[in-house]
């Protein structure tokens, strides 16, 4: 290959995506096996390669020059062949300090803790250090030099005001789980995550849920890529196409969830906007009707709603992990808060307000047969709608006109 990613396990890599924006070349993503790297790398056989977990620090003794930056942070993320000679430099350092710096965080004298003790570790470790934070420390999970247990930092260092997570924890395909919890630290002013698939992690939205600024990593992974290209080609980008390529991949990456009540148009609009924006469509119902070969009714009348409801969450965990989708949601879905925070890792969630006089009661729908069943339900939820939706789209109007307003709001 010419350009590409190189690491052990790619299935979640936005790279080729991102490259695909910044310019007209080819990038590839290959897999390579620890045994395969060394010979990889001798080969030489590609221009300019990206590295990423678990070789930035393995591709080191492999170069025949390490940028300063680089060497200093003890990791390469980006490999430059030039007439045969392999030059290695760390554009990690700056999409980080990138990253931190948009989310408006100040580490300046601040206590900062490291979540793990990789590759990624150290550039955190570099960048905080760069931006004046007055101690820095690291965890893992076995202790070691200049390394305490996750255990140690929450008994011993629970005042600590800045996180950083540099673990794959929580990253797709396993979207649960933190290395870390923000509410273990009363003193927390800012949680920055380097994990970018999920959009937004456990970690992320238990710091957002406490009002601390947070964010996960897709600003850094942009503003990597566009630095290592700049090393590529040795040609600067202007920071406006470098923002616009960011917000680009921010929009094909995020997922359109609709919630509401049952008959308010959830399937048809999301089929609508599918054909419109060129974006897969997913239903909750269906998927639940795929995979136990039943139909929804029948689920209820002979297992009862308990066991349709977790069906129904098993169904929502998997099409959360998905990225640049439409989602439909079952009426009763929002029941469950768990449901809600899974979808919105990847998604924007809106609420097809339809007002109750237009919902219309169909015999296939368990908890919406009949008019005093839609009435009750919807007493019940429109509050939990409301609660739970990023955009409340008034549908007293058509469909084409409700998935009109969506898409406006969803490509603003």
């Amino acid at each position: 290959m010419e350009y590409g990613l190189i690491g052990e396990h790619l299935p979640h890599s936005f790279s080729p995506e991102i490259h695909r924006h910044i310019g007209d070349y080819e990038y590839e993503i290959k897999e390579l096996a620890p045994k395969e790297l060394a010979d990889f790398i001798k080969n030489r056989d590609f221009k300019a390669i990206n590295v990423t977990i678990p070789y930035k620090q393995a591709v080191i003794p492999l170069l025949d020059e390490i940028d300063d930056a680089a060497k200093a942070i003890g990791a390469v993320n980006t490999i430059v062949n030039r007439g045969g000679r392999l030059f290695g430099y760390n554009t990690d350092f700056g999409g980080l300090k990138a990253l931190i710096e948009k989310t408006g965080i100040c580490v300046f004298g601040k206590k900062c803790l490291i979540l793990g003790n990789g590759g990624t570790s150290h550039t955190a470790e570099a960048v905080l250090k760069n931006l004046g934070a007055q101690t820095v420390l690291k965890t893992d999970i076995i202790p070691g030099k200049d390394v305490i247990t996750n255990e140690e930092a929450v008994l011993k260092h629970s005042d600590a005001q800045i996180l950083i997570n540099t673990t794959p924890c929580g990253m797709f395909p396993r979207l649960s789980g933190m290395a870390a919890d923000p509410a273990d630290f009363p003193n927390l002013e800012g949680a920055i995550d380097v994990v970018y698939n999920p959009l937004q992690t456990d970690f992320v939205q238990k710091a957002k849920s406490m009002d601390i600024p947070a964010e996960g990593g897709l600003y850094m992974l942009v503003m990597q890529a566009i630095l290592a290209a700049e090393h590529f080609f040795d040609k600067k980008i202007p920071p406006e196409k470098a923002k616009a390529i960011y917000l680009d991949i921010l929009r094909m990456k995020k997922n359109i969830v609709l919630i509401g009540m049952p008959g308010c148009g959830k399937t048809t609009v999301g089929t609508y906007l599918s054909k419109e924006l060129g974006m897969p469509f997913f239903d909750s119902d269906m998927l639940i009707t795929e995979k136990s070969g039943r139909e929804i009714s029948d689920i209820f009348a002979k297992e009862g709603e308990a066991f349709f409801r977790k069906l129904e969450s098993e169904a929502i965990f998997e099409l959360s992990g998905k990225t640049g989708s439409i989602i439909a949601t079952g009426g009763g879905a929002v029941l469950d808060a768990e449901n809600i925070r899974n979808l919105s890792k990847n998604g924007r969630i809106f609420f097809i307000d339809r007002p109750l006089a237009d919902l219309v009661p169909t015999a296939d729908r368990p908890t919406a047969s009949t008019a005093e069943a839609i009435k009750k339900r919807y007493e019940e939820r429109y509050p939990i709608y409301k609660n739970s939706a990023d955009i409340i789209i008034k549908a007293n109007c058509g469909i084409a006109e409700v998935a009109g307003k969506i898409k406006e709001d969803f490509l603003e």
